[in-house]
This record gives structure tokens, C-alpha cells and sequence, in this order.
């Protein structure tokens, strides 16, 4: 398949506009299924894992290869579909990092929702190019034009409709495509499987030429021909004319077009797929990836060839029964064939690819070698995490990392029995290498067990994993939040560690000061203004190792979130010195420099959207009040009101029972992580009081 009929794209959303369900359309028009699976029954191929088919929703991205025949000729396209729930963040993030482009879906009901948002931004990180589909145009209350409307409001997008729909709600029966200026209807009874071009209804004919003007007028601001030829002989515009246009500004994130449909009703889905060929970019139109180069720390580029030297980056690990850990990689230049040896950059150790595969979901498909611009999956990895570069030992290049969020909830664990306690731990090693927003630590105090994960349910389907696939039965303590600390004065300090055994001793000294760093910055920076090399470089790298290990336990046993050290002197002794007495020297400093220290708790700020209808807008409000919210903006909404407020975490556990309970079942939230902030005097008291962790 030549590369430039070949297209890397994601499928993202809100949770429930209806990525799985649309990506199951698709597999089934491009034959890659021979029937519809769907969402609702749990026979949906893209959601395998036991627990999305029982609770319907996405937990992990699935990949797949499908091929369409086009026009042009035949396109490869690899489909990555990600979860729409926040818990599940980091499946969006390492996606979007290697994606070429992406299907935004909103729903016609719900349009711009909270997470649409999430990953809206996600995919501006990484500058992925993308369309939008607007979906659910059958149910009830469905208005595309209200959602092109807060694409470009809320997203600061520039949307685009090169399809309007015909009928809306339950009389949505088509599409007017803008860029032939004909109408399709789809057939309900063939499953969608067969579309016919109609007329364009008399009563849409102003609305059709008002849309198709805007679409002429966007484009022709875009290109001078064109421009002259909408001026001159409007009437003689082709697709041809438009199409070029269009992919250029669609590449170059000018632009979005949007298209509707009802995956549900089969309606709409070939046409979108025909978009993707013909809107979003090939490996060939994105420009060169930068890298460093490890040896001499300079950048470098790789371009989208397979003559080029071999480099690519391990995006996501997974456990797969049968053949072991399967790495998935996205191949920016070069060419890899099954047997060969890669570099793994981050490791310095060079690993033999046992097997490459093409993935269809949960299943594989053999392949005896992979080139630039696809995405596979390798056996045979044995050290490697997530974010790694793979690459040609003689052209090594370092490909920039992926940065995923912290976690914010964490609950202790033990297992029930001598024989869970002995599986456990690998159990846990697992899971906490496939998914990077999924930490595992020993609480030095207590001596428990803690799991951090983004939310309730990311922590749900951990504990439900371990019961299932790995057969580790644990008892649980309630769901804590994963408050963090934060210095508020600069601390002096002066620490000398001294150890003799009888042979080699240990010995490091230093004078360092901790400074008050701004909330909400992150990581470690050491500021080395000692002079006269008093403490050589390699020992510096142990006090940052030193420092970085030690944040993770503050005065009161919370992580710190950011450090500030300046390094003001140090003494070394010539024999007993080495890199690890300047690593523990650094761990006991901070542990006494702050031991008096002035330090506060922070904790998680949530932002929380919670659509309610109006009689029971009160008994919300009220509810979100006694919770520490605060109201940021209420929207009313035809029947019903949008609440957007910022609340503390620690406020939120349960919060979908009391929801449900005060709304008889009607009112829906959405949650995402915010921000941290300093938690209330009274509230500090509290927490210190009470200790950090308790079992059930």
C-alpha cells in the first residue's frame, strides 16, 4: 500500500456520543465484519474487554485496519477508537500523540459536551488535524446547526458544514452534501448498506444555497482561483475545484469540516469515511518528526520513509493471553522485519522482535515486516514502557516522550490470602505497565498497599481486572483523595552524612535551600550554584535522584506536587564520597528540613457539569453548595439547565447515588480533574486528625 493511501486516525468524543457505535459502521461497510455488533448488547467488537461489554462503555483504545475503496483508488485505514470517560484520559493522550488525524463526534443533543472539550485540547497539543461529526441526528432534540455553533464557541474552532441533514429527530432520513450540491437517503431496511441520490427537497432549497455560499465564500478566502472563479462563473465550480481546498486547510488545522448522520440508524457512515480519505493527511503530509540525538544531544528529523534509518515510538503496552506483552508502535521512518533487533533508547538495550502484528481489536493478523507510517503491535519486548523510541542502534534518535496527567484518588489494598499476597504484586506490575496514569506504592508509615488512579471508576475496573484475569482476590479500603503538599517559606539547611563500616565508608555534606514554588507547577528543578566543583557532576545526579524520591513523602506523608532546590555548598571526602551517600544525604536533608517546616495540604479541584431538568434545578444547587462548589456559569437549555462549578474532590465520592436520588434518576454529571488548590484551615485540621489511610 503506498503511503499516500494510507490514513492513521482515532475516533474521539464525549463519553456516549457514539465513537464504538460509529466505528462498528464501519467495520461492517468496509467488510471488515460481516454484522452490525453493537454497544447496547455487549457484542460490540471493538469493546472486548468483559468489563466495557457490562457496562457499555470504552475502556481501552482498540486499533484495527480497515480498506476502502474510493474513487482515487484503495486506502488502508488504521482506526483507533478511545474511551470517552475521563478515568480513562491516557488512553486519549498516547493516541492522539501518533495519530495523523482524528473523527471528532459530537452529539446533535448533547453538542460540545465536557470531555469533547478534554480531548478537543488534547488533539490541539499535538496539532492533530481533524473533521467533526455530528451524530444522533435521529433522537430527540437534535440540531446540528446548535452544534456547529459551539464548535466554533467553546472550542474556538473554525467549523465548517460541507453537509447539512435532511429531517431532524425521528423524521432524519439524509444528508445534502454542500460540495456536490446533491441529497442522499439511506435505506433502513438493507442496514444502511445501500444510498440513493434524491432530488433536494423544495422546502431546503434557501437553507442549502445559504450553507453552500458560506462553504464557497470560507474556501475562496483560501485561493485566489478560486476566488476569481466565484466572482466570475459561480455556476461552473466543480468538487474538483473545492476538494483540494478544502484537504489543504483541513491538514493545515484551518479548518474542520463537519458532516452528520445516525450511526445507530445506519445513516450517514459511508460518507464519513469517504471524508477521511479525501480530508484528513497521509504519513506523507505531515512533516518530519524532530528527535534528539543521544550521543550528541542535538536535534535531528526523520522523515516518513522507509529508507531512512528505523525509529519509532512505543505508544501503548498491553498483556495479551496467548502471546505475551504486545507493544504498539507507530513507525516514523524506516522499515522493520520480523527477526530483526531494535535499540530501545531509554533502556540502552537492544531487543529481538519475535512477531509483528496487525491488530483487529483483540485479534491478529501476521505481518514479515512493517514500514514508515504504519501502526503495529511487536512480541518480544521484554523492557519497555510507554513513551519509549525504538530505533536503529547505529542512528540512535530519542523521540519526545508522552506526558500524562497525575493521578488524583488513591485506596489501599491487601490481599485476602498468603496465596493472592505472593500473586499480587505481579499482578499489580502489569497493570501499572500497561496503563501509566496507574500507580502502585508502599505507604512507609502504615505499611499499606496504595493504588492512585483518576477517578472511582479508572480504580473499579483495576480491582475488577485483578479478580478476573488475574485471579487476585483483595480487600479494599474506601476511596481517599491524593492530596499533595506544598512548601510556603525558603528553608536553609545544611546536611552531612556520615557512614564507616570497616572498609569503604560513606560521606557527603551539603547547605541546600528550599524555595515556595508557584501551585500548580509541576516536577523537580535543582539550581547547582555551588563553585569550584566542591561536588563533582556525577554526584549531583545523586542529590536529584535523591530529592525527586524524597518529594514523595512531605511533612505530613502527601507527595509534593513541584521542588525548588538551590545547591549552595557541599564537601566531599576523597575515598568515602560516591553518587549514592550524596542520593541518601539528600533523602535525609529534606526530611529534616521540613520537618518544622511551613507546608499545606492541597487537594484536587474537579470541574463538574450537571445537566438537570428545571423543576429540580433547586435541590442541585443546594446539593452542590453544602459540597464547597462554586458556580462558574449556568446555561438554561430548552426543559432543562447546564450547572458548570469547580468542586473538591473529596466532596464528590457518592455523588452519582445523591444525584440520582434528589432528581428522581433524571439529572446526568460529568467530571474531569481541574486544577489543585489549597485545602481550608478547618478542613487541614481535619484530615491531619483523622490520618491518611484507613482499611473497611
Amino acid at each position: 500500500m503506498p503511503l499516500e493511501n494510507i490514513r492513521n486516525i482515532g475516533i474521539m468524543a464525549h463519553i456516549d456520543a457514539g465513537k464504538t457505535t460509529t466505528t462498528e459502521r464501519i467495520l461492517y461497510y468496509t467488510g471488515k465484519n460481516y454484522k452490525i455488533g453493537e454497544v447496547d448488547e455487549g457484542t460490540a467488537t471493538m469493546d472486548w474487554m468483559v468489563q466495557e461489554q457490562e457496562r457499555g462503555i470504552t475502556i481501552t483504545s482498540a486499533a484495527t485496519t480497515v480498506y476502502w475503496n474510493h474513487l482515487s483508488g484503495e486506502y488502508k485505514i488504521n482506526i483507533i477508537d478511545t474511551p470517552g470517560h475521563v478515568d480513562f484520559t491516557v488512553e486519549v493522550e498516547r493516541s492522539l500523540r501518533i495519530l495523523d488525524g482524528a473523527v471528532a463526534i459530537f452529539c446533535a443533543v448533547g453538542s460540545v459536551e465536557p470531555q469533547s472539550e478534554t480531548v478537543w485540547r488534547q488533539a490541539n497539543k499535538y496539532h492533530v488535524p481533524r473533521i467533526c461529526y455530528v451524530n444522533k441526528m435521529d433522537r430527540s432534540g437534535a440540531n446540528f446547526f446548535n452544534v456547529l455553533g459551539d464548535i466554533k464557541e467553546k472550542l474556538k474552532a473554525h467549523p465548517l458544514a460541507i453537509q447539512i441533514p435532511l429531517g431532524a429527530e425521528e423524521l432524519f432520513f439524509g444528508i445534502v452534501d454542500l460540495i456536490e450540491m446533491k441529497a442522499y437517503e439511506w435505506e433502513e431496511e438493507e442496514q444502511g448498506t445501500h444510498y440513493y441520490e434524491i432530488p433536494i427537497p423544495e422546502d431546503m432549497k434557501e437553507e442549502v444555497t445559504e450553507y453552500r455560499k458560506l462553504l464557497l465564500e470560507t474556501l475562496a478566502e483560501l485561493d485566489e482561483k478560486l476566488m476569481v472563479k466565484y466572482f466570475e462563473e459561480q455556476d461552473s465550480i466543480t468538487p474538483q475545484d473545492l476538494i483540494p481546498i478544502l484537504r489543504k486547510a483541513t491538514i493545515e488545522q484551518k479548518l474542520c469540516p463537519v458532516l452528520c448522520g445516525s450511526s445507530f440508524k445506519n445513516k450517514g457512515v459511508q460518507r464519513l469515511i469517504d471524508a477521511v480519505v479525501m480530508f484528513l493527511p497521509s504519513p506523507l503530509e505531515l512533516h518530519a518528526v524532530d528527535g534528539i540525538n543521544p550521543k550528541t544531544e542535538k536535534t535531528e528529523k526523520r522523515n516518513m520513509d522507509e529508507k531512512e534509518p528505523f525509529a519509532a515510538l512505543a505508544f501503548k503496552i498491553a498483556t495479551d493471553p496467548f502471546v505475551g506483552k504486545l507493544t504498539f508502535i507507530k513507525v516514523y521512518s524506516g522499515k522493520l522485519i520480523v527477526g530483526e533487533t531494535v535499540y530501545n533508547v531509554s533502556t540502552e538495550k537492544r531487543e529481538r522482535v519475535n512477531k509483528i502484528l496487525e491488530m483487529h481489536s483483540n485479534k491478529q493478523t501476521q505481518l514479515e515486516s512493517v514500514a514508515a507510517g504504519n501502526i503495529v503491535a511487536l512480541v518480544g519486548m521484554k523492557e519497555i514502557k510507554t513513551g519509549d523510541t525504538l530505533c536503529d542502534e547505529k542512528n540512535p534518535i530519542s523521540l519526545e516522550n508522552i506526558i500524562f496527567p497525575e493521578p488524583v484518588i488513591q485506596i489501599a489494598i491487601e490481599p485476602k490470602t498468603k496465596d493472592d499476597d505472593d500473586k499480587l504484586m505481579t499482578s499489580l506490575a502489569k497493570l501499572s505497565e500497561e496503563d501509566p496514569t496507574f500507580r502502585v506504592r508502599q505507604d512507609e508509615e502504615s505499611g499499606q498497599l496504595l493504588i492512585s488512579g483518576m477517578g472511582e471508576l479508572h480504580l473499579d475496573i483495576i480491582l475488577d481486572r485483578l479478580k478476573r484475569e488475574f485471579n487476585v482476590q483483595c480487600n479494599n479500603g474506601k476511596p481517599r483523595v491524593a492530596y499533595k503538599e506544598a512548601i510556603l517559606e525558603e528553608i536553609l539547611h545544611t546536611e552531612t552524612y556520615k557512614r564507616q563500616t570497616g572498609g569503604k565508608g560513606s560521606y557527603a555534606s551539603m547547605k541546600f535551600v528550599l524555595l515556595p514554588t508557584k501551585l500548580n507547577s509541576k516536577g523537580f528543578y535543582l539550581d547547582d550554584q555551588t563553585k569550584g566543583a566542591v561536588i563533582p557532576k556525577e554526584f549531583v545526579m545523586g542529590i536529584k535522584k535523591g530529592f525527586k524520591v524524597a518529594m514523595l513523602n512531605g511533612r505530613y506523608g502527601f507527595a509534593l506536587e513541584s521542588l525548588h532546590v538551590i545547591l549552595l555548598d557541599g564537601n566531599t571526602h576523597s575515598v568515602d564520597s560516591d553518587a549514592l551517600s550524596f542520593e541518601i544525604c539528600a533523602k535525609i536533608g529534606f526530611r529534616e528540613a521540613i520537618r518544622n517546616a511551613n507546608v499545606c495540604i492541597l487537594e484536587p479541584i474537579m470541574k463538574v457539569e450537571v445537566h438537570t431538568p428545571d423543576e429540580y434545578m433547586g435541590n442541585v444547587s443546594a446539593d452542590l453548595n453544602r459540597r464547597r462548589a462554586v458556580v462558574e456559569q449556568v446555561d438554561a437549555k430548552i426543559g432543562y439547565q447546564v450547572i458548570k462549578v469547580q468542586v473538591p474532590l473529596s466532596e464528590m465520592f457518592g455523588y452519582v447515588t445523591g444525584l440520582r436520588s434528589i432528581s428522581s434518576g433524571r439529572a446526568t454529571y460529568s467530571m474531569e480533574f481541574l486544577r489543585y488548590a489549597r485545602v481550608p484551615a478547618d478542613i487541614e485540621k481535619d484530615i491531619l486528625k483523622k490520618g491518611r489511610f484507613a482499611l473497611l
